[in-house]
């Protein structure tokens, strides 16, 4: 068997990035884990991942690092706005779970991040599923780390689609506009996934999670629990029949690129001051702006082989 292909992962932890770093723990040789700003309040989002860790049965072996705790342009009281609505009030659907036994790493992130690329060139390629403060500051402290990046798996934005966090604007984009704006220009290789692909192919309906229960794994029990606010969730304000996996989605893209049945290069940026559009990912799959392809967009995905390599991450968790 080939040597499992190295990553970080960069995440806000909470529901589905938990279950995306199960995914990438059984895939890929993780480095670390750096925690950014994002879905819930900072210190919960440290302690999810040290716990998700600790239920792959890695505690001690995969270090988290402490990032950056709010958007670049986050100043004074505005804090960036938390969906504690969507994960339950610790990001894990209200399970409330014991305190992992790992503690996290005294370093930042981004010094994590830029020693971990200089030591291994053109060896860890990054999984981003957080607003991209961190990569963004990472690159701002140290660029020369840029060429030394295989490539970057970015789940946000979408492509000329409907939001999740406002009608023009995914997430992770929308927390940190101008972080992605700074990542998307890098000239790092980027495969983006877009909020578009987790409502098309991603998502589990009722059916999926009896037949996730009915695994028996403390992965499928995991699964569940941290599922239960967002299930109620997506059927009432997103109007999905089903809960959304679009951090896992990525990680699977990332694992097996194969499952990713179409795609195309194409220019993309991010609106960083409309008044209605904040956040908004500009693809322009027509050219008409003429300018650099810098992104792989995702397009189309194989659901199926999604859902088999999701059943085998929980089946293999016990």
């Amino acid at each position: 068997m080939s040597e499992k292909k190295r990553v970080i992962i960069d995440t806000d932890t909470a529901g589905d990035d938990t279950i995306a770093i199960l995914t990438a723990l059984h895939y890929f040789q993780v480095e670390g884990i750096m925690i950014t700003g994002g879905n819930v309040q900072f210190d919960q989002q440290v302690e999810n991942a040290l716990y998700t860790v600790q239920v792959a049965g890695k505690s001690g072996l995969v270090p988290v690092y402490k990032g950056h705790e709010g958007p670049i342009m986050g100043i004074g009281q505005k804090e960036h706005r938390t969906v504690e609505d969507v994960h339950g009030k610790d990001g894990m659907g209200d399970s409330f779970f014991e305190k992992a036994i790992q503690s996290p790493e005294k370093g930042h992130a981004v010094d994590f991040l830029i020693e971990a690329v200089h030591n291994n060139p053109g060896e860890i390629h990054l999984i981003a599923i957080a607003p991209l403060t961190n990569i963004a500051m990472a690159i701002k402290k140290d660029p020369t780390i840029v060429s030394k990046i295989p490539h970057l798996y970015i789940m946000g934005g979408t492509n000329n689609a409907l939001g999740n966090i406002t009608p023009s604007a995914e997430y992770n984009f929308y927390v940190d506009p101008e972080a992605a704006k700074i990542v998307l220009h890098s000239g790092i290789p980027i495969t983006m996934v877009g909020w578009e692909m987790c409502t098309q192919y991603s998502i589990m309906d009722d059916n999926d999670h009896e037949e996730i229960e009915a695994l028996g794994t403390k992965g499928a029990k995991f699964f569940k629990d941290v599922n239960k606010v967002v299930m109620r969730f997506n059927k009432t304000v997103h109007r999905l029949n089903g809960t959304t996996h679009p951090d896992t989605l990525l990680a699977a893209v990332a694992a097996d690129e194969k499952m990713m049945t179409k795609s195309n290069l194409y220019h993309v940026d991010v609106e960083t001051v409309g008044e209605l559009t904040r956040g908004y990912s500009l693809v322009d799959i027509n050219n008409r702006l003429e300018r650099t392809r810098n992104v792989r967009v995702c397009e189309a995905i194989d659901r199926d082989a999604f859902k088999d390599m999701l059943l085998d991450v929980l089946k293999s968790i016990n």
